[in-house]
């Protein structure tokens, strides 16, 4: 058995033993992907100088924004080879005759502009340029490849699938190194006829796994060939120098940004925020983004640098800006319109934990779901009611069945299971999916069998597998905070707290307010490893003993006295034999 009481400072990234390292001075130095990406820095460089018979296209996998585009932008500009000769065109329009020469220098209007370029969103006429007319006179407009002929283009894999003859267009001129003019309307040809012109272009895909997917799919045997690489979303800490780095990076995105400079007393404020967006402690998020965002939110408070001061009172009007939901959502419970116990034992119910995404709402938030379950004489069959009733998803579905597998081994007899239950999340009016609840459902079937009540004042997570070993789940801040608001809103008994996977240990990052209460001996957190572990702590009652009461001896008791009445119940037809055995 293996129970884990946490303390106050499990519940937080340890920070503490880093304060040296906060009160370094930090340079502001443009922003530079080489210390956190270098598996991106490698592979752009290889792209850059690779040979020209090689694949002229390259896949990274990254938010395909202009922050990430824009920071592709500047590697790319860092590394590449200096060009020496003048790649392009020139093009000359007389007597509505137009002809092409090479270009001798940078200012012939054809001649590219820039070794690289890249561009979020984009039209046709953008990126490939056009022939306009104007009263009796036409001019040719260059598009992006002539302005970054000779180098490199970064273009979001988005906007060519969404716009697909781009892409198709693009892929032809790329390959062929020559562009052709075409009519921007398919259904009227050019007025003029254009010679084509060289091309000698590279091309850099930025997009998400579902985005690349897509391509792969319309593109197999092209992907194939074409250099891949990840931007990297997190940094692993595993020593003080991953912590060093994060805080030299964390200062080059202020400066990229214009962002006021950090006082060392915001680093251990910054390490929380970050680890509640990463969810693991171990791991420090690279998002540029998201790291601009933090310290934009602050910069109305910091006076001059941003101070934890600053860092906190910009969460906090975050979330009191965002808090309208989780309030009503709150309220509904406090008021009864939601009921959920958190004092007394109940037989065959349980305080789940689930984490609510409402579309358009930036933030999860955590709230504690009645789970309950009822057993009856039966033929050992155990009736999911969301799956019934088409609200459970398929995850939710293998959670019951993986619950169901591990009672019929705990149980194991050359009996049939004499009993039949149900399980249902109670006032549940959406779809529930994930397996994150199977713990909570196999505690309160375990104690719907045995007929002993669970501790209402205790929630429980976590999934389990067919062995009984408790898993880790997601969104276990939420969930815990979730139910933390439920019972500090109805003043908190010194006995709630919550079951969670041993797992998630790593996972917890949680609010200045659970913090203190753990630590006043007000709130528990324990964390288990097997579901053995978390009936004694939801009980009063071992798991299974030989010598005294137990979980597992109630229900095989149970099981026993079905067994001996089913034996003494003749059938129908034979009823009058029990007349002989009276008296």
């Amino acid at each position: 058995m293996t129970i884990n009481q946490l303390e106050w400072q499990q519940l937080l990234p340890n920070t503490a033993a880093c304060t040296g390292l906060f009160e370094r001075e930090y340079r502001r130095e443009p922003l530079n992907i080489a210390i956190t990406q270098p598996r991106l820095q490698k592979s752009l460089h290889t792209f850059c100088h690779q040979h020209v018979t090689a694949s002229p296209f390259m896949l990274i996998k990254a938010v395909d924004s202009r922050a990430y585009l824009s920071l592709i932008h500047d590697t790319v500009k860092n590394i590449q080879p200096v060009r020496s000769e003048v790649f392009g065109s020139r093009y000359e329009i007389n007597n509505a005759v137009i002809s092409r020469v090479d270009a001798q220098s940078k200012s012939d209007n054809f001649a590219a502009t820039d070794d690289c370029l890249y561009e979020e969103w984009l039209e046709t006429e953008q990126l490939f340029g056009c022939l306009r007319k104007h009263n009796d006179s036409y001019t040719l407009e260059p598009g992006l490849i002539h302005k970054a002929n000779g180098g490199v283009l970064i273009l979001s894999v988005r906007t060519l699938l969404t716009q697909p003859h781009l892409w198709f267009r693009l892929k032809q001129a790329v390959i062929s190194k020559r562009f052709q003019w075409f009519s921007v309307d398919d259904s009227r040809p050019l007025p003029l006829s254009i010679p084509s012109m060289p091309l000698e272009l590279k091309v850099i895909l930025v997009g998400d796994r579902y985005g690349l997917g897509e391509l792969q799919e319309l593109e197999p045997e092209l992907i194939e060939q074409v250099v891949y690489t990840e931007f990297e979303t997190d940094l692993v800490v595993n020593q003080d120098e991953d912590i060093v780095t994060w805080c030299e990076y964390l200062n080059s995105v202020a400066f990229h940004y214009q962002l006021p400079s950090i006082d060392a007393s915001a680093y251990p404020s910054l390490i929380n925020i970050a680890v509640r967006k990463s969810g693991d402690q171990e791991k420090l998020p690279l998002c540029p983004q998201l790291l601009s965002h933090i310290l934009s939110d602050a910069t109305p408070f910091a006076m001059p640098a941003i101070t934890a001061q600053s860092l906190e009172q910009a969460e906090q009007e975050k979330l009191w800006r965002e808090s309208y939901l989780s309030e009503m959502v709150l309220d509904d419970i406090d008021l009864g319109q939601v009921r959920i116990e958190t004092e007394g034992f109940v037989i065959g119910q349980i305080n789940g934990l689930s984490v609510l995404e409402y579309p358009g709402h930036p933030r999860a938030m955590g709230e504690p779901s009645r789970i309950s379950c009822v057993v009856h004489l039966g033929d050992g069959e155990i009736t999911d009611v969301e799956r019934k009733s088409e609200l459970g998803g398929n995850l939710h579905a293998k959670g019951i069945m993986i619950m169901q597998a591990f009672i019929a081994a705990e149980l194991a007899s050359d009996q049939q299971f004499p009993f039949s239950g149900s399980i249902v999340f109670e006032q549940s009016y959406g779809e529930v999916d994930g397996d994150s609840a199977s713990l909570a459902g196999l505690c309160a079937l375990m104690s719907a069998l045995s007929q002993q009540p669970i501790n209402q004042q205790i929630a429980v997570t976590g999934s389990v597998d067919q062995f009984g070993n408790v898993q880790t789940i997601g969104g276990i801040n939420e969930k815990i905070e979730g139910f933390f608001d439920v019972c500090n809103s109805r003043e908190l008994t010194g006995s709630q707290g919550v079951i969670l996977p041993l797992t998630n240990i790593r996972h917890l990052c949680l609010k200045n307010e659970v913090v203190e209460a753990v630590k006043a001996g007000r709130f528990h957190l324990w964390a288990i490893d097997h579901a053995q572990d978390a009936l004694p702590l939801l009980t009063g009652l071992p798991y299974v003993d030989e010598n005294k009461p137990s979980i597992i001896g109630s229900i095989q008791e149970r099981i026993t006295q079905v067994a001996g009445n089913d034996r003494n119940r003749l059938p129908w037809a034979l009823r009058w034999l029990n007349w002989f055995n009276r008296g």
